[in-house]
């Protein structure tokens, strides 16, 4: 399926109307690589201060379920990324880890509820 896509990507200089249609009809893929922080792992660091705390130690790349849009949502393919603050920081789970807000964002709403995962995909 991702080559599917991959290849609709790299042709899509072509803008015909057939090669747009193509696009737009292709299938959402039920599932992707993402490199995610695991909820069960929030502890793995205590201890041990800031320095040496080793994100490759926390970051795991999983094949991680494509979520559901909701209302105002679009979902976006993302053919590549890099690492910044905001990742090492949630690898690290400093300054607060990102599973706590994600627990209180859960609650505010049904459709919300869906972001309470035992994983987080990093990136922002």
């Amino acid at each position: 399926m991702m080559k599917h896509i991959l290849d609709a990507i790299m042709t899509g200089g072509r803008r015909s109307p057939e090669r747009q249609a193509e696009f737009a009809s292709l299938a959402v893929p039920e599932s992707y690589r993402g490199v995610v922080v695991r909820k069960d792992e929030v502890g793995l660091f205590e201890g041990r201060v800031s320095r040496d705390k080793d994100p490759r130690e926390s970051l795991h790349v999983d094949e991680v379920a494509t979520p559901e849009l909701g209302p105002g949502e679009a979902l976006v393919a993302v053919m590549a990324s890099s690492v910044n603050y905001n990742t090492v920081w949630t690898s690290i789970f400093e300054p607060l880890s990102t599973f706590g807000f994600l627990e209180r964002y859960g609650r505010t709403s049904p459709l919300a509820r869906r972001h309470d995962l035992p994983y987080h995909v990093v990136g922002s």
